[in-house]
């Protein structure tokens, strides 16, 4: 599905990683590691088409992701470190404009996508009067609402409780399961029965766990 050759990225003249490989297939597991500031972000951010300020190449099926971004951009869900979404707009308001990028409109999926993330009787109140961990169910809500065979997630788990995480891992083994790939990073001890891999930047090592 993927695959990253001989990536290279500076920040602040300071060498992030450099001749970092490795690929992604369906159904794998895909987490990055590594120390603060090691890079993580940055190559989710790259790996999600958000930075062009690398070298080496990012390719999708073969073809350099810059030249089909169209089509890469179709197949992939990214979810950043923050909730990213509209605070001022209810559950229901940001799921509609979610699906509406996608070019689809079906209001019983959006409101079955809010029972199935525990915000049944939420949908019409202003997500700045949720809680934070709330507010971050309304965001993964979106994993319901999306045929994007790639996931591409920035600590995930923030502000979820323990039941949202248990939830959340079954839903990311599910996606691996019937041949999605996941990227993700994550303070989070993952609980997976899916096989793991890692990429450490701290020592530019991919390796099964």
């Amino acid at each position: 599905m993927l695959t990253v050759a001989k990536l290279g990225c500076e920040r602040d003249e300071r060498v992030l990683f450099d001749q970092l490989s490795f690929a992604v297939v369906p159904g794998m597991l895909l987490q990055i590691q590594g120390a603060n500031g090691s890079g993580k972000t940055t190559l989710l951010r790259i790996l999600a088409g958000l930075n062009s300020d690398y070298t080496g190449d990012v390719l999708w099926q073969g073809q350099p992701c810059r030249q089909v971004r169209q089509e890469y951009q179709q197949a992939l869900f990214y979810l950043g470190h923050t909730p990213a979404i509209n605070r001022t707009l209810t559950p229901l308001q940001n799921l509609r404009w979610f699906c509406a990028l996608q070019n689809f409109s079906d209001d019983s999926a959006i409101h079955a996508a809010l029972q199935e993330f525990g915000l049944a009787g939420y949908a019409d109140i202003p997500c700045h009067q949720m809680s934070a961990g709330q507010q971050r169910r309304v965001s993964l809500a979106r994993l319901a609402l999306t045929a994007a065979p790639l996931w591409i997630m920035d600590e995930p788990f923030t502000a979820l409780d323990k039941q949202g995480v248990a939830e959340l891992e079954a839903r990311v083994d599910r996606h691996a399961l019937n041949g999605g790939a996941v990227i993700l990073t994550t303070h989070h001890s993952l609980q997976t029965s899916h096989t793991l891999t890692v990429v450490n930047l701290d020592t530019l090592r991919v390796e099964a766990v």
